[in-house]
């Protein structure tokens, strides 16, 4: 096994789902990780899971003062953060026009400006210390917008556009940028995607497990990529696909189809199993 040099590791949204798989993996690396989430008793219960080398701590994200406490809590623990892995969001499914207009801004305010609000906390703290990491899990929704998920695409799009400017304004500074786009990954997030009829576009393809994408999320933190696509061999197309709009609009109806057919047999298998 390849030694790893131990890191102080915080990943939001740590209490489930891809940021508990990346929790888990990064401790398993040798890494300390501060696990933080809105859910307590989640983060909690995944840092008890882990052991000594993970600590729970609360934290919206939308919250400027929480972030605060969260880094402070950090530099009092340990003396540094070498790496904030910027992870957690939220969905609310459902065609623009089925869904409240709060919901659209609470997507923005938590999916977009919730890690933006945590690169600016902790920008002046790595810049300070001499060295820091930022990693975004953002989505391959940031090229790729799905009819039910538009402003959760648009806030994808977001943070993509503000991770890689704040990265090239930093290009001169001796901190680190990783932007990953897992595609669709077996989390409560994609549990309540089935359960909507109106968000199709997301079984096209099959799911991949959440480990899977801490393992490519941490090879990634380990390499120091700037941008990494999952899968990879479909990246390309993707990306060209959404800089196409007359595609786009060409292609949603038998792509709305063809995931709808795949879910239906989801919810089938699922049935069957249970």
């Amino acid at each position: 096994m390849r030694k790893t040099k131990e890191k102080i590791v915080l990943v939001t949204g740590g209490a489930s789902g891809i940021g508990a798989a990346i929790a888990r993996a990064a401790a398993a690396q040798g890494h300390r990780v501060l696990i933080a989430d809105i859910d307590v008793a989640g983060a909690e219960r995944v840092a008890q899971d882990i052991g000594e080398r993970a600590q729970s701590v609360a934290l919206d994200i939308t919250s400027d003062a929480q972030w605060s406490a969260a880094l402070d809590l950090a530099w009092a623990q340990y003396g540094r953060l070498d790496v904030l892995i910027n992870n957690a969001a939220i969905v609310r499914t459902g065609y623009v026009r089925n869904v409240a207009m709060d919901d659209h801004a609470l997507t923005l305010e938590v999916n977009a400006m919730g890690p933006m609000r945590g690169m600016v906390a902790t920008l002046p703290r790595f810049r300070e210390q001499g060295h820091g990491h930022f990693v975004t899990v953002c989505s391959m929704t940031a090229f790729l917008p799905f009819p039910g998920l538009a402003s959760y695409a648009a806030a994808k799009f977001a943070l993509r556009a503000f991770h890689l400017g704040l990265a090239m304004e930093e290009r001169d500074s001796p901190l680190n940028f990783t932007i990953v786009h897992p595609t669709s990954t077996e989390t409560p997030m994609l549990e309540a995607e089935a359960a909507s009829d109106e968000v199709p576009m997301a079984f096209l393809s099959d799911a991949v497990s959440a480990d899977y994408v801490a393992q490519v999320v941490l090879e990634a933190m380990r390499r120091r990529k700037l941008e990494v696509f999952m899968p990879a061999d479909r990246a390309k197309f993707v990306r060209r696909l959404g800089g196409n709009a007359a595609e786009l609009l060409k292609i949603a109806g038998q792509a709305e189809q063809l995931g709808a057919h795949n879910l239906a047999e989801r919810r089938k298998s699922k049935s069957e199993a249970a």
